[in-house]
């Protein structure tokens, strides 16, 4: 059923005259006329007589009027809820962020919030291996993981910052003598590590793997200040990123060595679906994140 057909024959009940209908919508008579006309026809019943210069409704006509001021209604609104959407005045977004790299987005936030007051932002908090797979099923439109993310995962991504990684202990650690110690010296020695589900402990043991080294790998934990508190009491080298560091309140005693491993950083970036629609709330994200970084 032609929504314009609806809309003429509603425009011409309101002004009873097609004529008048037909001023109000800039058309000829005859296409208003046409139109309605057309609209009986589909419907198999008469809408209105025709009454010398005006219309009056029938039975059925009445039922349609009714409906058809509705459905011209929905229609209306459909139209500002679509443009409200593209000119950012309202929406939803929810992006993943993992807890270990939350500490560069409240600026973020803060801008987008700003500059997009009425679109609802929540933040999902997870590890990078689950934002990864959310954001792959379309669960999540964006999210922050650790790069590089997997070729074959269909991610792209925008790098948002690289930083080295640092080894952290006591001053008894085996490579605490060295100002820039390289995988090697944890070859046997005990570590403690972020657990599994984030994408810093992989991006770390692939690189183990690579280099030969096996270290002892004592404990996992997904808090930084509980990493850092184990390797200060002794247990083992935690391997953190400096940024991290930066915030942490660090011990006098503490010895801090970045690592010497040049393709080794923890880069933090952007990933989303490129092969998939992104909303406007979301290409605004990204925009933001961009211009922030």
């Amino acid at each position: 059923m032609d929504i314009r057909a609806i809309r003429y024959f509603v425009e011409t009940v309101r002004h009873n005259s097609f004529t008048h209908a037909a001023n109000e919508l800039c058309v000829t008579q005859s296409t208003v006329s046409k139109m309605v006309r057309q609209l009986e026809d589909e419907l198999g019943h008469a809408l209105l007589h025709r009454e010398g210069r005006g219309v009056r409704l029938t039975d059925i006509g009445r039922v349609v009027f009714e409906r058809g001021q509705e459905a011209l209604g929905v229609m209306q609104r459909l139209q500002r809820d679509i443009a409200d959407l593209t000119e950012l005045s309202r929406g939803q977004l929810t992006v993943g962020i993992p807890p270990t790299v939350n500490l560069f987005f409240p600026a973020i936030i803060q801008s987008f919030r700003r500059a997009y007051p009425l679109i609802e932002l929540t933040i999902q908090e997870a590890g990078g291996k689950v934002i990864e797979e959310r954001v792959q099923s379309g669960e999540l439109e964006v999210g922050v993981t650790v790069l590089p993310v997997a070729p074959q995962s269909g991610l792209a991504s925008s790098e948002l910052g690289s930083f080295p990684i640092c080894l952290v202990g006591t001053a008894r650690s085996a490579w605490a003598d060295q100002p820039m110690p390289g995988l090697g010296v944890l070859h046997g020695q005990d570590v403690v590590m972020l657990n599994d589900d984030y994408s810093l402990s992989r991006r770390l043991q692939m690189a183990l793997d690579q280099a030969g080294v096996r270290p002892h790998v004592v404990a996992q934990s997904g808090q930084w200040d509980f990493l850092l508190s184990m390797a200060l009491a002794g247990m083992g080298t935690a391997l953190l990123p400096q940024p991290l560091l930066d915030r942490l309140q660090m011990p006098a005693d503490a010895v801090v060595r970045p690592l010497h491993v040049p393709d080794l950083l923890w880069q933090v970036g952007l990933i989303w679906r490129a092969d998939r629609y992104l909303s406007h709330a979301a290409r605004a994200w990204l925009a933001v994140c961009e211009h922030n970084r």
